[in-house]
This record gives C-alpha cells, structure tokens and sequence, in this order.
C-alpha cells in the first residue's frame, strides 16, 4: 500500500493567521527607513505594494489629473497621497488614492491628512486592481464620506462612478462606456470617458 502525499486545500491556506499591521506600527517602520524607496498602502492591515506601475496606468493618471486642472481644481489635488477613513477603518487602513479633490484646501492639512467627507473626489486607476478597487476601496471610501468615488477600469476601458456614500460603500453606482460624458455631480464641466483612457 503506497502513501500519498496529502496537500492541504486553498481554504486550509487561507486560515493561517497573519501579521495585520496598525498605522503606528507602519509609521515606526517607516521611520527607521524600512520602507526606503519602496511605496506601500495600509488597507485593512496589510501592506498594499504601490510601485510598479505600467506606462497605461501612469498615463491615464496623468489624463485625468490634466482634466481636474483645467476644470479649476489645481489647487484643491492630491496625487498618490493618503487620506484618513472612517474612524472604524482608521487604525488599520491609510488608502492613497491615485487622485483626490479636497472641497478646500485647508491650513490644518500640514498636521493632518483630509478625511473623505472633505473631499470632491477620488479617482482610482485600476488596470490589474479593479476588482479590489471596486469591492474594499469602494467600502472605505464609501464609509469614510467620499462624496464621489471612480474607478477607470483600463483593461474593461470603462469608467465606474459612486455617489451617494454610506457605512457600506455607496448607493449609487454607474458604469459610463469610453464613448460617453461624465462630470463631478452638480458641477457643469464634462469629459468624455475615452480622453480619460490611454489609446490602444
């Protein structure tokens, strides 16, 4: 009678514990230069790696940055910077959205990043994280107070825009093909998806 070698199933894997970090404990880290010339976000404990971007994401990033300058939000952007959530979130998670728009930019912000019910927008850019950014994202912004949350979806070449947030995301979501309009709720100024998106 032969043994086999029994492997434990991808379930089994999953219930290993692991090591959730806290924010203070990223910052001590941080401070002792751990983190040199790496960049990580804190979503849910775990350390999300941020280099690495493709040329597309890049881009598109750099696409929609152009638009929120010329609709007038120069001096209101952030870019790749962190923002504070919902006070439950907030030991374990510091997302960094691709792009955010505070509602004013305000003195206090030199000692404190800007809590999502302070913003206009944040804009996700997603070519390998969409579903992430469309699932746990959407959540934490939606229970922080992000009025208004996109995510530019590159491989699916679509734009997914939330509105109306609550403690479990948001109540509104719509998906606006690269042939369509969109603009930031209650304001006048339009893009259309496809400008938004790098060519093929």
């Amino acid at each position: 009678m032969s043994a086999g070698i029994l492997l434990p199933s991808q379930a089994a894997a999953e219930t290993l514990p692991r090591k959730r970090f806290t924010r203070e404990e990223v910052d001590l880290l941080s401070e002792t230069g751990f983190f040199e010339g790496r960049r990580y976000e804190l979503i849910d404990g775990d350390l999300v790696d941020k280099m690495g971007q493709k040329p597309p994401h890049a881009f598109a990033i750099q696409l929609v940055l152009r638009w929120v300058v010329r609709i007038g939000f120069a001096e209101c952007l952030r870019v790749q910077l962190p923002i504070e959530v919902a006070a439950a979130d907030r030991e374990r998670s510091l997302p960094e959205p691709d792009l955010a728009v505070v509602a004013e930019n305000k003195s206090d912000f030199a000692k404190r990043h800007p809590r999502g019910d302070e913003l206009l927008l944040a804009v996700e850019v997603a070519d390998t994280s969409a579903g992430f950014d469309l699932s746990r994202k959407a959540v934490l912004y939606g229970a922080a107070g992000v009025p208004e949350y996109w995510v530019l979806d590159l491989s699916r070449r679509l734009l997914v825009v939330h509105r109306q947030p609550f403690a479990s995301g948001y109540r509104l979501i719509r998906l606006f093909a690269e042939t369509e309009m969109v603009s930031l709720e209650n304001r006048g100024e339009t893009v259309r998806v496809g400008d938004l998106l790098p060519t093929e």
